[in-house]
């Protein structure tokens, strides 16, 4: 009989196109050799391309779905994606508060790449003052940053500046990712809670109407950290992990009558060997 993997929980939203949220994360799990459990926030009807309905999971239901498990199960690392609410965000992290030994990395899921809105607005502080804090590792994209921040991060120049920042509000490392500025390179850059600073950066890989990128980087990042990888070396493993996904793409054929883009969502063939 083989040896346990390690296990990892994923609180997340339920993307039925299999390319974010929780089905993303599971996926990746696997690929990495992690033992995936899941905590369903909400249920959200959508493609790379449009948003269509956001169904949430009653906080109840969502806290039951945690306790349950990290009362049953030797969970070593734990990811947070989609919360939508105020409310399921002091929830979560009521119940992480007595689980100090976690390793929580911290998705601040607000926007889709589609541009529709994931979070409820008055949620933004329940993530500054009762989450955050609670991070070994926050993945912000540049919009969910300048949210958090409350301030612009126009060029790759700002991306030091507002990393130092995020880190020292929130007493914890952060990936700032700064995929959605202009270029040729994605510059992520990895401020760690001792200051120590990394910079990580590939050519940008266009590929039309994909989605749940940072859903795959900071669950991948999660799976290395439940192997016991070091921070820098989880985010390198999620970084080279994320591109080669992306460059491997395939597209799906287009029912009679969809969009040129419609199945075209940057899905990835995720090979079997870690």
């Amino acid at each position: 009989m083989e040896p346990a993997p390690p296990l990892a929980l994923s609180i997340a939203g339920s993307d039925c196109s299999a390319g974010a949220g929780i089905q993303a994360d599971l996926k990746t799990f696997q690929h990495f050799r992690v033992h995936g459990l899941t905590a369903i926030t909400c249920v959200v009807s959508e493609t790379a391309n449009i948003v269509r309905a956001v169904h949430p999971v009653p906080v109840e239901i969502l806290h039951d779905q945690v306790s349950l498990l990290l009362d049953s199960f030797p969970v070593t690392a734990v990811k947070t994606g989609m919360l939508f609410s105020a409310a399921h965000v002091r929830g979560v992290a009521a119940l992480l508060k007595k689980h100090p030994q976690l390793l929580l990395v911290v998705d601040p899921v607000m926007i889709a790449s589609t541009g529709a809105s994931l979070l409820e607005p008055d949620a933004i502080t329940a993530y500054r003052e009762e989450l955050l804090p609670l991070a070994k590792l926050i993945t912000p994209n540049l919009p969910e940053a300048e949210a958090l921040l409350g301030q612009s991060i126009s060029d790759e120049s700002s991306l030091l500046s507002a990393a130092l920042q995020l880190s020292k509000n929130f007493g914890t490392s952060i990936l700032l990712k700064g995929g959605h500025l202009p270029g040729p390179i994605c510059t992520d850059l990895l401020v760690e809670k001792n200051g120590s600073t990394h910079r990580f950066s590939a050519p940008r890989i266009p590929l039309p109407g994909s989605h749940g990128t940072g859903c795959t980087l900071s669950a991948a990042i999660t799976a290395r950290l439940a192997h016991g990888d070091s921070l820098v070396e989880a985010v390198a493993v999620a970084k080279h992990y994320l591109g080669k996904s992306l460059s491997q793409s395939y597209h799906f054929p287009m029912p009679s009558g969809a969009s040129v883009h419609a199945l075209n969502q940057g899905s990835t063939f995720r090979e079997n060997e870690a």
